[in-house]
């Protein structure tokens, strides 16, 4: 099978900081994959580099095909990439639906305004806010800003969806709430890519684990094998205990 997304041997320096260091991995098509690592693991410089943020300093990236280091987010997400951020900026003076259509108007299609209209209202009934389309951004609790996040760049109609902490500030129902939304987009076609440190969910979710530390690719494999890893527990999870509780179901 041919990955979805290749990333080969990505680096990537600020200065004297070395954030990501000769990272390598693969997400094939219908993955949940989730990121983890320590805060200054280099986990949001590594999406921003997948995504055309920041170009690598050295490796390669291939997204469904095609060649994209180095390409600006732009032509990313027109090639079936979006993402979501870890805080959150709708455009607060507009409507949740006019946020969604621009996420549609300047996704892999490039919509035109009607045909985003109606891809945003699609994508609203999805993500549990159609009663809201006419509500103002500005006037949404964290989690439906969240929602909203996670709806803008799903209007992009995307082939893997990057999400930066979509759990993070939310309380338990809501993050169950989130859980099964993001079930509900794989389920959909959509692969996912996620940055988390909920750390339950996070290994519930996913089929695959990647772990950062220091911008340096510390261990990766299914949860169960991630979660047991002694240089994981030391760097990470802190309680060689802990992986018994992760892997637990709600």
């Amino acid at each position: 099978m041919t990955a979805l997304l290749e990333v080969r041997n990505v680096s990537k320096r600020f200065g004297g900081l070395q954030a990501v260091s000769d990272v390598t991995f693969t997400i094939d098509k219908g993955q949940i994959v989730g990121l983890i690592g320590p805060n200054g693991a280099g986990k949001t410089t590594l999406f921003n580099v997948v995504n055309g943020v920041y170009k690598s300093d050295t490796g390669s990236i291939t997204f469904d095909g095609h060649d994209i280091t180095g390409m600006s987010p732009n032509k990313v997400v027109h090639l079936g990439l979006a993402r979501t951020h870890q805080i959150v900026k709708p455009l607060n003076d507009m409507t949740v639906l006019d946020n969604v259509t621009v996420g549609a108007c300047f996704g892999r299609e490039y919509l035109g305004l009607s045909a985003a209209r109606n891809v945003a209202r699609k994508v609203l009934e999805k993500v549990g806010m159609g009663s809201r389309l006419d509500m103002l951004a500005r006037s949404l609790t964290i989690a439906g800003k969240k929602r909203l996040e996670v709806a803008r760049a799903l209007a992009a109609q995307p082939n893997l969806l990057l999400l930066d902490e979509v759990l993070a500030g939310l309380t338990p129902t809501e993050i169950s709430q989130m859980i099964d939304l993001i079930r509900s987009i794989r389920e959909s076609g959509t692969s996912v890519f996620m940055i988390e440190h909920v750390m339950q969910a996070v290994m519930n979710l996913s089929d695959h684990i990647i772990v950062l530390n220091f911008g340096q690719m510390l261990a990766q494999g299914q949860p169960e094998e991630v979660s047991r890893d002694p240089q994981v527990v030391e760097a990470y999870l802190g309680d060689p205990d802990i992986a018994q509780k992760l892997m637990e179901k709600d």
